[in-house]
């Protein structure tokens, strides 16, 4: 019997991870007939399936989840090495980072120096929406991803790191005016961030209230509300300062504030094994709070 291959093997982790032969596939650069030969070869060898097959793609059977917690490991490690820093006389690999624009640009960039020094390597930073960042993530074409959302893919560790504070604010001159008087400035046409104040606050939808603007930055926003077009909800990080200035008021104070938590996620144990993810990573944890 045949032994299983390196490229059987890495097939099949990959195709673990996508869920789907097609994008697991299309991750490795292969065809989709050649990653289903490399599967079908594997469980030949082995003698046993490793997925189950439908319409939507496929799931892995017991024997394949063990398999995957025994050898994906391993196979990082592989990977980790023919990229590692410097190795052969190569340039240092970067270390990708993702999350979403206005918290990166506020609380990672201004100290980005801090970040490249502890990796010890180049950082390149993608912006993105958490969930398309989490898919990045799995396809190995992120590092490291400071998720608004919790993070729920195979191989896939986190741990939360933040709890973002969000306040409902305005210019001075909106105080003491009744909320359905004032106008909304949102970051989306369905209000998505207002919304969930709203529903955790006051146990409703924001119905009926005026929407003046859509601004899809956090950090346009904020600009707008302080040059008082109307109101909005922003997180603290954003907006502490113009809070303690008196540039915006809090238009509601509730006794427990709605919170959102962010995560650090990674690849499995990949940033025990990555010197230069794990440091990104500890950095991370230090610089957003």
């Amino acid at each position: 019997m045949a032994r299983p291959s390196l490229d059987q093997l890495r097939t099949f982790v990959t195709v673990y991870r996508a869920g789907s032969v097609t994008r697991g596939a299309a991750l490795l650069g292969v065809s989709q007939g050649t990653a289903s030969a490399h599967v079908r070869a594997l469980e030949a060898s082995l003698g046993y399936a490793l997925f189950h097959r439908d319409r939507d793609g496929v799931s892995p059977t017991v024997k394949g989840i063990e398999l995957a917690r025994e050898v994906a490991g391993h196979l990082d490690a592989i990977e980790d090495a023919t990229l590692a820093p410097g190795a052969g006389g190569a340039p240092a690999r970067a270390v990708i980072v993702g999350g979403a624009t206005e918290m990166l640009s506020t609380m990672v960039i201004p100290h980005l120096a801090q970040l490249i020094d502890a990796a010890g390597s180049p950082v390149r930073l993608r912006f993105g929406l958490a969930e398309d960042l989490l898919d990045a993530l799995v396809d190995r074409s992120v590092d490291v991803v400071v998720s608004a959302v919790p993070p729920r893919r195979r191989g896939v560790a986190a741990a939360p790191i933040y709890d973002e504070e969000f306040v409902l604010v305005a210019a001075p001159t909106w105080f003491g005016t009744g909320l359905e008087d004032v106008p909304i400035v949102a970051y989306a046409e369905d209000l998505p961030i207002v919304r969930r104040y709203w529903r955790s606050v006051f146990g409703r939808a924001p119905d009926g209230m005026r929407l003046v603007a859509v601004v899809p930055d956090l950090r346009g926003i904020r600009t707008v509300v302080l040059a008082g077009l109307g109101m909005s909800v922003l997180p603290t990080y954003l907006i502490a300062d113009d809070l303690a200035a008196g540039a915006l008021v809090a238009l509601d104070t509730p006794q427990v504030a709605p919170l959102n938590t962010i995560f650090l996620a990674t690849r499995g144990r990949e940033a025990q094994r990555n010197p230069a993810l794990g440091a990104v990573a500890a950095e991370l944890r230090r610089l957003i709070r």
